[in-house]
């Protein structure tokens, strides 16, 4: 396992913005795709409890087949408990963009269309009232019950969507795969 809970969603769905808003790690944020290249991890305290949060890059359509190294980005979800699928309220669709990453993870030979999976619309203070009501609509319609809103940047709905980590968090089963790693390879200190 590298994280507890792995941040997923197409480039530029703000999950570099949403992991340095409630952990003190330190993403490259920036307004182009594929700014993460490598997965990024923060620790996360939310009511007491803390948690490993893991900023995993954007996810593209035939991610699974390796476009924009997709297949090795899809690897680092694997090793994730849950998800957080974050989807643009900016994007002009955001069923769509729930979609294509689906569709990814769901032709990933890993299981991870299994995955525990909260679902957040992001950016809700970028878009004007109409606009939020018609993209939540859609990602309902995607997700096929209400999504969480949140805005990385202003922090709306943000301890809310840290709340439902923590209690999914807890139900999360360990893959068969870390279990095995684990007992393989127990952790030592190493000697010089």
């Amino acid at each position: 396992m590298i994280a507890d809970a792995g941040l997923v969603g197409l480039p530029n769905a703000g999950k570099s913005t949403f992991l340095a808003a409630v952990s003190a790690a330190k993403p490259k944020i920036a307004d182009y795709p594929f700014t993460t290249l490598h997965p990024q991890l923060g620790v996360v305290n939310a009511d007491g409890r803390e948690f490993v949060l893991a900023d995993i890059p954007g996810l593209i359509e035939g991610a699974h087949e390796g476009a924009g190294l997709g297949d090795r980005f899809l690897g680092h979800v694997e090793r994730c408990r849950v998800l957080l699928h974050l989807v643009d309220a900016t994007s002009e669709h955001a069923g769509k963009a729930y979609r294509t990453v689906r569709r990814e993870l769901e032709a990933y030979q890993g299981h991870l269309a299994d995955k525990i999976e909260l679902v957040a619309l992001n950016k809700i203070d970028a878009v004007t009232p109409d606009q939020l009501k018609k993209q939540k609509d859609r990602l309902k319609r995607a997700v096929k019950k209400t999504p969480l809103s949140i805005s990385g940047v202003t922090g709306a709905g943000v301890k809310d969507v840290l709340r439902a980590l923590v209690e999914v968090i807890g139900e999360a089963p360990v893959s068969v795969k870390a279990k095995g790693a684990a007992q393989a390879e127990p952790w030592a200190p190493s000697t010089p």
